[in-house]
């Protein structure tokens, strides 16, 4: 199975199934000297983790992280970084009734397609489960990035609820179990998915991610732009239909006198952006300005509803998924953008020292 790597010069591995032993990351091209630790580690691992709250899956799992290689004395050695994270609260049995048959929506068939087998036990390969190591990937590549770059990310909307952009407040993110920066439309999703969940149904979400802090002159032209090293990785996180830049869709709409974002000089010589319509980059190399992304995430497929399908066999049947599962996988998805973000950022700060000597 190939694709289980991802970056250029910050590059991580990601290995392990949602119902093995434990799952892990391998992480290529930290810089020596960082200071590193598994609470350090853990902090974002905490954010992700499951059972947090009844709005996502029920799993319990401590997501409790080890150093297996690459550091000494509480420092980077410049050599690969090695994580573990074990799997300690699985139930395979729920999935036994499923064994022979594919789940709409999930990955079951095209796996089974490709590689004449498929670990039917909550997805194996295909699992969110997977994304805790590029969490914990992308808390090394905030060392790389240092204090000076800003990620952070929020829950935009939930299923066709979106918050009220004249509300945002950061500190809001961490007060509530959707990281939404509007207390309001928060409270609304409480009642909103109680009801999903009660429903053994799921809904979609729109997560968006920022960075701030990113000097103007990162990313390559053409085939290895930021924007397109960032979009292809949030579209490797589990479940996302859509990414935008900055306005995205949206720029559709636009006329030329509005979407672009005019400029004006600075005392000190430099440019001063009077919009930001482009998500601070253009041409494939940021600008300076905040980068700006946003991911669709589709409803959960595994419901309590039935739906038609077909067997192993090729046979006409039905299937409804029991077990624990996320009513808005979106939920979780935030500290996974985040992460992707960061690593992305990272890759290509390190791209940009190597260019410059």
């Amino acid at each position: 199975m190939a694709g289980n790597s991802f970056g250029t010069l910050f590059r991580f591995t990601t290995w392990g199934e949602s119902h093995g032993p434990a799952i892990g990351v391998v992480v290529d091209g930290m810089p020596s000297r960082l200071p590193l630790s598994e609470a350090y580690v853990q902090e974002f691992l905490d954010k992700r983790k499951p059972g947090q709250s009844r709005f996502t899956t029920q799993r319990r799992e401590p997501d409790a992280v080890r150093i297996l290689s690459g550091t000494f004395e509480g420092q980077t050695t410049g050599t690969p970084v090695s994580l573990l994270i074990e799997n300690t609260d699985q139930r395979s049995k729920d999935y036994s009734e499923i064994a022979g048959k594919f789940r709409p929506g999930h990955a079951d068939y095209t796996y089974w397609a490709k590689y004449g087998i498929r670990d039917y036990r909550g997805g194996g390969r295909a699992s969110a489960r997977e994304t805790a190591c590029r969490v914990a990937a992308g808390a090394l590549a905030r060392l790389v990035l240092g204090d000076s770059v800003s990620v952070r990310g929020a829950l935009v909307q939930v299923g066709p609820h979106a918050i009220d952009r004249s509300r945002w407040d950061w500190d809001e993110v961490g007060r509530n179990p959707f990281f939404c920066p509007d207390a309001t439309t928060a409270a609304q999703w409480s009642d909103y998915l109680d009801g999903v969940r009660k429903a053994g149904s799921s809904v979609g979400a729109v997560i968006e991610v920022t960075a701030t802090g990113v000097p103007a002159g990162w990313g390559e032209p053409l085939y290895d732009k930021l924007d397109g090293d960032l979009a292809r990785a949030m579209m490797t996180i589990n479940a996302v239909k859509g990414v935008e830049i900055g306005n995205g869709f949206a720029s559709a709409a636009l006329t030329g006198e509005e979407n672009a974002d005019e400029m004006r000089g600075t005392a000190e010589g430099g440019v001063s952006f009077l919009s930001n319509n482009a998500g601070g980059i253009l041409g494939g190399i940021s600008t300076g300005q905040e980068i700006v992304v946003r991911f669709a995430v589709k409803p959960t497929s595994s419901i309590l509803t039935p739906r038609r399908t077909v067997t192993t066999d090729g046979a006409d049947t039905e299937i409804l998924t029991k077990g624990r599962h996320d009513p808005c996988v979106g939920i979780r998805a935030v500290p996974v953008g985040e992460a992707m973000m960061a690593c992305v950022l990272a890759d290509h700060l390190l791209r940009h020292r190597a260019l410059a000597g």
